[in-house]
């Protein structure tokens, strides 16, 4: 996963940092004495957040209000700005509360969160359904045209009227209300589906007893489950949990079926499981009031809602990439999966393949058809090569460096920071990165931000941004070591960190990722390919034991290999784009479970038995709490970006300057100040070609 967005949509507001003169024994109401200004963790307690918040609101109510009874003319400076400027205590509390609950949550901070979402779901709409309030930005919109805006000034401007619009400010009073109940009943249901899914997935543990049932599995996974099973108070056994870094390798290696097979089971049952964390009727009631919410609005499906602002523009254009690349997908999955039954066969077996099969029988080909394996990979994947691997291409890439930070403030023992400074060491940022999981971390990874950056009195007000991931954690004398995956995936979230880092905009409202979802993985998913090619590679790519670069062999086989598998993987992600967008592209409410509902958007799709969606419906976070409704596609529509950005270094060289350069004030720098497909004619200087994305997949 990916960007992380913490705040209800219309609470993107400010970061400049406020002094507060009440309370200031609460340290999330005083100015933060801390270096750079980050949080002050280490003195932060459960206890100021409830405060903090009433506060906050209280403040951000005042000054709405001050906003909306100007007594003098609407102007963009009195209005328009002063709506970007306002609530910016509520954003600095919301940053670090919202932070906490996905990196490091507990009983206290879920139960408040519980509390908090209607609350913050009514102050939101007691500001986009200001009647006052509208009037004003409606009378500085009708007369945008003799105000002499810069294009910035018109972007915000933009973004801001059409918040109010598509907020429900043109209602009438009756749906206004209607608009009230839906959008407090939604921020409630999201939220419980996330903490449901974190439950289930805590909640599950596969402890096994007997050495033998442990065949076929590596050496450092099996150190780990010994590890996790002590402490769990299962000394002397191993522990697999649903972890992706444990049961992903459990799955890819294990020679026990039935053990996959549960581990599978609990899997993909997450979240649907009949008991009190079951996600199937509150899924069914988010997609129904999502359609109730768009009809009142005027849109007929909210996928036609969500898009309307989205570089696809409407479903039409999501549907016909999903569905070009399906036929080929698809093809070439089933190719795979008859390999895969052949395999089965080859070995003794008598049997179809089943989905806990796939990653199994899948390793057992690539290593006899590549020679390659994932244990002759990871010494060379150590976490701290292939951090300081990404820091070093954006230093090639930007000039800029990254200096470690000690006896800062932290949340977790875990978590490391680092200071960015820039070619001219000017200070850029402060980065976080919290990399191991926990079971008070929701699962994936992603990146955010506890300030955005912004500029004030003609100052960069630098950000503080953060990566969170759930890597595979050291053991014994070893350190942390990354299947190639994972070592992607670190690359994916630096180049998020990235867009925050280097963001330099006049406006916190379009600062660093403050972009349209199907634009805002570019940047991450481009810096991708800098991981996997062989020149960086032997840069960083270094056995964490000897020191030596990895070898021109293994990385002809990782080449040989790159497109091996990529039918199912493929497949997995596009059942579940499918799958986003058939729960919202429904013009009538869903009538019939979950279960039922997905069973037959994946029988319309034609997915292949052997498979399942990458997220099912009842542990789909990324739709049903995490804010990419009908927007789960953005990530292979950026991927055609991507591919194509990446295509132009290499017509010129990896660490280009001029196209580093372009892309770093084109893209990078640039936020949500223009158009994305602006932007990035800007920086390519034409469309994306996307025959780049199908060469990459294999595809072509």
């Amino acid at each position: 996963m990916k960007f992380n967005q913490i705040l209800p949509s219309f609470m993107i507001i400010s970061t400049v940092l406020v002094s507060c003169e009440q309370k200031t024994e609460n340290p999330l109401l005083a100015a933060y004495d801390t270096p750079y200004g980050v949080p002050p963790f280490d003195k932060i307690k459960n206890e100021h957040f409830s405060p903090a918040f009433d506060e906050a609101l209280k403040q951000h109510e005042a000054e709405i209000d001050s906003i909306a009874n100007n007594s003098e003319g609407a102007t963009f400076d009195d209005t328009i700005l002063a709506l970007d400027n306002a609530g910016q205590l509520l954003k600095r509390v919301s940053s670090v509360f919202y932070n906490l609950n996905s990196a490091n949550t507990n009983g206290d901070i879920q139960a408040l969160d519980k509390e908090l979402a209607p609350k913050l779901s009514a102050h939101s709409d007691n500001i986009s359904l200001n009647a006052q309030l509208f009037s004003r930005v409606n009378a500085v919109w009708e007369a945008r045209e003799n105000l002499n805006l810069n294009d910035e000034q018109l972007m915000l401007f933009e973004k801001t009227y059409k918040s109010f619009v598509r907020n429900g400010a043109n209602l009438s009073e009756s749906d206004k209300e209607t608009l009230r109940e839906i959008n407090g009943q939604l921020a409630v249901l999201t939220t419980e589906f996330g903490q449901n899914v974190l439950a289930e997935t805590n909640a599950y543990e596969l402890v096994v007893e007997r050495e033998e049932d442990l065949a076929g599995l590596p050496d450092g996974l099996v150190a780990a489950a010994a590890e996790t099973a002590k402490n769990k108070g299962h000394e002397g056994k191993w522990v697999f949990t649903l972890s992706n870094s444990s049961v992903m390798p459990f799955l890819q290696y294990a020679d026990n079926r039935d053990l996959r097979r549960q581990v599978w089971e609990a899997y993909k049952n997450r979240g649907g499981n009949g008991n009190d964390r079951d996600n199937g009727e509150t899924l069914v009631k988010i997609a129904n009031l999502r359609l109730q919410k768009a009809n009142l609005l005027g849109y007929p499906t909210h996928a036609h809602y969500v898009l309307e602002e989205a570089m696809a523009e409407n479903p039409d254009n999501v549907q016909k990439l999903l569905n070009d690349l399906w036929k080929p997908a698809i093809a070439k999955a089933k190719i795979e999966a008859y390999d895969i039954k052949k395999e089965i066969e080859a070995a003794g077996g008598d049997f179809d393949p089943a989905p806990y099969d796939w990653r199994y029988y899948a390793e057992k080909i690539r290593q006899k058809r590549f020679s390659l394996n994932e244990d002759e990979l990871k010494p060379y994947f150590s976490l701290d090569q292939v951090r300081q691997g990404a820091f070093e291409v954006a230093t090639k890439l930007y000039g800029i460096t990254f200096k470690a930070l000690e006896n800062m403030p932290v949340y977790h023992e875990e978590v490391s920071a680092y200071e960015v400074l820039d070619a001219d060491s000017s200070h850029l940022g402060v980065f976080y990165v919290d990399y191991f999981p926990r079971e008070s971390k929701r699962p994936g990874a992603w990146m955010s931000s506890f300030r955005s950056q912004s500029t004030e009195d003609g100052q960069r007000v630098a950000p503080v941004i953060i990566n969170v991931c759930n890597f595979t954690k050291p053991f014994g004398d070893k350190p942390a070591l990354l299947t190639f995956d994972e070592t992607t995936t670190l690359f994916h979230e630096f180049g998020h960190a990235l867009h925050g880092l280097l963001s330099n905009v006049t406006y916190c409202g379009l600062a660093g990722t403050s972009v349209s979802r199907d634009f805002v993985e570019l940047p991450s998913q481009v810096m991708e390919n800098w991981a996997e090619d062989p020149a960086v590679l032997k840069v960083y790519a270094k056995h964490y034991q000897t020191g030596e670069a990895i070898p021109d062999e293994l990385i002809a086989k990782l080449e040989s290999a790159g497109t091996f598998d990529q039918g199912f993987a493929t497949v997995e992600y596009l059942a579940s784009s499918l799958l986003d967008f058939d729960y919202h592209t429904i013009t009538s409410p869903i009538t019939v479970n979950a279960r039922e509902f997905e069973a037959a958007s994946m029988k319309k799709a034609g997915l292949i038995d052997e498979i399942i969606p990458r997220h099912s419906s009842t542990y789909f976070q990324h739709i049903f709490s995490g804010g990419y409704s009908a927007g789960y596609y953005s990530y292979i529509w950026s991927e055609v970006l991507d591919a194509d950005a990446f295509a132009a270094f290499k017509e010129t060289s990896l660490y280009d300057k001029t196209m580093a350069d372009s892309f770093r004030k084109n893209i990078l720098e640039r936020g949500g100040t223009a158009k994305p497909a602006v932007l990035y004619r800007n920086f390519r200087g034409t469309d994306p070609n996307p025959v780049h994305l199908m060469k990459k997949r294999g595809l072509d």
